[in-house]
């Protein structure tokens, strides 16, 4: 297998907004970022993909980019990114920028003048279709509810928008559209940014004919069948990897909801040229019910776990995997898939990351992740902020589909505001975020969950992390070897080995909060060395019950 750097490596996310504010605002900046850079020097990360950063009015939280040369206002300049990219670099940081182009914002000057006239040069910049009988040109929906169309009375036209209607989607269909963005990563690429976090590039390309899409007894029709994976978005990415991509050494890794592994082989194939690896979120995305993720039902382990070992044995020797349990998008890791009671999150976060960090692919650490951060919890409809969770709200309430308290029940377990919460360095007010108003509150729990305190106890979450990461990096097999599953229809356990040349490795978890018995392969029998354990334990018999939430990786070499 060819090895490379971002094989290599274990990216940390970056949420700017909540990471850490330098000037009392409330709003997380790049001054901020810089402040922190020994501290996840100190955790042994060497990529930061930092989520958008450029102008922007905020409708999504940067996700709607109203100039892509331009810093946004909030978060400093441009002087300041560079220093940015100077003093990651300096620690052996590289940077990741995330791209945002299958849209752009309604405020960015392409569609202020697109919407101007319908012969505007900047018209097909954007994707605009006449009324049908008076109404929508198709029946999608957005992605965070109502219709994906929005009429605009200028030129009696609508224009399409699978997310806000202030993110408009641009027509990759003109090769203009296609230049102006080659452009603008080209520009970039230059300043010395290390690669891209492609923002849902797999939706890039629509079937022009815009057909209806099934209901599934909802309001809207899915544009799924027709917007994502469309017909192009190979051919895009290839350009792109010929105008801009190849020319630096740079990482790519692609937003692709919904992909499957054939199409995944398509995206990061080693021989295809397009993407280093993209994300797939089958595993974040079981258990929904009627209505999406918003349910109170919890996860199913063994649906969890065939899915894992699925994209670990299907994309081996084809494509490389991205790991991650947790992003700006998604609830707490220990929330979802661990136990955030007290007496059970330290153990369960450090079994979780133990089992992601041992896989095959490049593990991501969703920012707080390292510290065993939870969801927030919030009982008031006005203590949110994200879009997607007050639409859903409104939706699905006003329609009578979803009562009031059973939809707040479900924005605590699933609101993306509950990894948006600010960052908890330390115990004075405002967790060491802020010496302002937080833009959006504080978790209580900072006062238990901190950097500070976490730094100065050898036993604490960030330690295991550190750990982890300091494994990955002294020990090719943990990047390279092969992944064969053990176990697979136990209903707690998660284990696995990874085997490279003379070299094995045994990884065991229990996913749950009760024992579970187990049987060590012979190979581990006698003569292992323990590399690491959240619980202590020393020593390995043949039979072993587990602790609730214990994990611990084996090492042997014949």
């Amino acid at each position: 297998m060819k090895k490379t750097w971002w094989k290599e490596s274990v990216v940390y996310q970056i949420y700017p907004k909540s990471f850490k504010d330098s000037n009392g605002d409330g709003i997380g900046d790049i001054r901020g970022i810089i402040e922190k850079l020994d501290y996840l020097k100190e955790l042994g990360v060497n990529v930061l993909w930092i989520s958008p950063m450029l102008e922007s009015p905020q409708d999504d939280n940067g996700y709607d980019i109203s100039d892509y040369r331009k810093i946004y206002k909030d978060y400093g300049t441009m002087e300041d990114y560079e220093t940015l990219l100077a003093e990651a670099h300096k620690r052996g940081i590289k940077i990741l920028m995330d791209l945002v182009v299958n849209h752009t914002s309604d405020e960015h000057s392409w569609f202020v003048e697109s919407r101007k006239s319908k012969d505007n040069p900047y018209r097909d910049y954007y994707i605009w279709r006449n009324p049908v009988n008076g109404k929508e040109p198709n029946n999608w929906g957005g992605v965070f509810g109502g219709s994906a169309w929005e009429y605009d009375a200028q030129t009696d036209m609508y224009y399409l928008h699978l997310f806000s209607k202030k993110q408009p989607d641009l027509n990759w269909e003109n090769d203009k559209v296609r230049r102006e963005v080659y452009d603008m990563m080209n520009f970039w690429c230059e300043k010395g940014i290390d690669g891209f976090r492609m923002d849902v590039i797999s939706m890039i390309s629509k079937d022009q004919t815009f057909p209806d899409g099934e209901t599934h007894g909802g309001l809207y029709g899915d544009f799924g069948p027709y917007s994502v994976h469309g017909p192009r978005v190979h051919e895009y990415l290839q350009e792109m990897n010929r105008e801009v991509l190849s020319k630096y050494d740079v990482m790519t890794v692609g937003e692709t909801s919904g992909v499957t592994i054939e199409e995944a082989q398509k995206y990061a194939g080693d021989d295809r040229e397009e993407l280093n690896m993209v994300f797939q979120f089958e595993h974040v995305e079981i258990g929904g019910g009627d209505y999406g993720k918003w349910t109170t039902e919890r996860y199913d382990f063994k649906e969890f776990k065939k899915i894992m070992i699925k994209w670990q044995e299907e994309l081996a020797g084809k494509a490389w995997n991205s790991l991650f349990l947790g992003n700006h998008d998604q609830p707490r890791s220990v929330s979802r898939f661990g136990n955030d009671n007290p007496a059970y999150r330290d153990i369960s976060a450090k079994m979780l990351a133990t089992c992601l960090h041992m896989m095959q692919g490049t593990p991501y650490v969703y920012q707080g992740e390292e510290l065993g951060m939870t969801n927030i919890y919030f009982d008031k409809l006005e203590d949110y902020c994200d879009i997607e969770s007050l639409h859903y709200f409104t939706e699905l309430t006003e329609s009578g589909r979803l009562t009031p308290e059973y939809m707040m029940k479900c924005l605590m377990l699933r609101s993306r505001d509950n990894a948006r919460t600010p960052m908890q360095w330390d115990t004075s007010a405002g967790a060491g975020f802020t010496t302002g108003e937080p833009w959006i509150k504080v978790n209580p729990n900072y006062q238990q969950i901190n950097a500070a305190d976490q730094l100065k106890d050898p036993d604490s979450v960030f330690h295991y992390y550190q750990k982890l990461i300091r494994l990955r990096k002294e020990m090719d097999i943990i990047v390279y070897g092969e992944f064969e599953a053990l176990y697979r229809d136990h209903d707690q356990i998660f284990a696995y080995t990874r085997k490279l040349g003379s070299e094995k490795l045994l990884t065991v978890c229990n996913f749950s909060a009760q024992e579970a018995e187990m049987e060590l392969p012979e190979t581990f029998a006698e003569g292992a060395q323990c590399l690491i354990t959240n619980m202590g334990r020393t020593v390995f018999d043949r039979k072993i019950v587990l602790n609730p939430y214990e994990a611990f990786v084996l090492y042997k070499k014949d």
